[in-house]
């Protein structure tokens, strides 16, 4: 086992690790994503070309650039979508969450093949994460409802009560509405932190959907393991909102656009993972105490 692999590490050792494991496995990690996200891609741009969207620059008319691009992103925002632009979503949000957590996947397996110091390509972590397909997949499906059902309940019971507090009386109606808001947005936060790492567990360990697992090693170790995750998800999110700026600028909601996007989206999708992969081996270490028996394995191999 690698060294910094067989102790606990620090919040900002984790972040540290994240960033120089992505770097030094940058081009195995991409093409890992490129093939098993790459056609949702292409499929993604085939059908916006069909549906009229241009490929290099797609601006809604205005007498200037600045009036173009407030066009654009109304439009964008606002404007009313075809039944089949509707489709079109429908299809790509659904394989994308049959891909994504098979390639994440993918990224787990090879830090944990960088930590038992084994070699690997992106051949044989697609194939290894793909022998975990059902498992995979139906825990992500399931872990995907309950947050949906986090976020869409709590919203309709707070738009629910607010509005009769808002007719009763616009102060008890507003405060009713924060207070629930807050209410919820923390039971959510705890709820999807303890069981967010799921993922891992299904991966590397005999269980499914690994929610229970997840909740076990997050035991002791919420806020860390909360702080982590947004942490991580926040740079991601800087990342791909600066280039979703520029690129808006450039080139508009055009098929260009949404390919370059897409990419990006790879980018930061595989520093999470990686991210994410190194928090649950820490917290199994905590846990576990795999250090203790990887020194034990090697005090009986020198031994032998």
């Amino acid at each position: 086992m690698e060294e910094h692999f067989s102790r606990p590490k620090s919040f900002g050792t984790v972040l540290d690790q994240t960033f120089r494991i992505s770097k030094n496995n940058f081009s195995t990690f991409f093409l890992v994503f490129l093939i098993m996200v790459g056609p949702l891609i292409l499929l993604d741009a085939l059908l916006s070309l069909v549906s009229g969207t241009s490929f290099f620059r797609d601006m809604v008319s205005g007498s200037t650039f600045l009036d173009q691009l407030v066009n654009t992103v109304d439009e964008a925002l606002y404007g009313t979508t075809t039944v089949f632009d509707d489709l079109r979503t429908i299809i790509i949000g659904l394989g994308g969450l049959v891909l994504y957590p098979l390639a994440t996947a993918a990224v787990i397996l090879a830090i944990d093949a960088q930590r038992r110091q084994e070699e690997f390509t992106a051949g044989s972590l697609l194939k290894e994460s793909v022998t975990r397909f059902w498992p995979i997949v139906g825990s992500s499906l399931l872990f995907g409802v309950i947050g949906f059902g986090l976020i869409f309940v709590p919203t309709f019971i707070i738009v629910m009560v607010a509005t009769v507090g808002l007719i009763i009386d616009p102060i008890i109606g507003i405060f009713m509405g924060v207070v629930l808001f807050l209410a919820a947005a923390v039971v959510g936060a705890f709820l999807l932190t303890r069981w967010g790492l799921y993922l891992p567990a299904v991966v590397l360990e005999p269980c499914a959907p690994g929610l229970g697992r997840s909740w076990q090693l997050t035991r002791k170790n919420f806020w860390r393991t909360f702080g982590l995750l947004v942490v991580i998800a926040l740079i991601a999110m800087i990342i791909s909102s600066v280039f979703e700026v520029i690129l808006t600028l450039l080139l508009g909601y055009s098929v260009l656009y949404s390919i370059l996007i897409d990419i990006i989206s790879i980018i930061t999708m595989m520093f999470f993972s990686v991210g994410y992969g190194l928090i649950y081996f820490d917290l199994k270490l905590r846990n576990d105490g795999d250090d203790l028996m990887d020194m034990i394995d090697n005090y009986e191999t020198t031994k032998q």
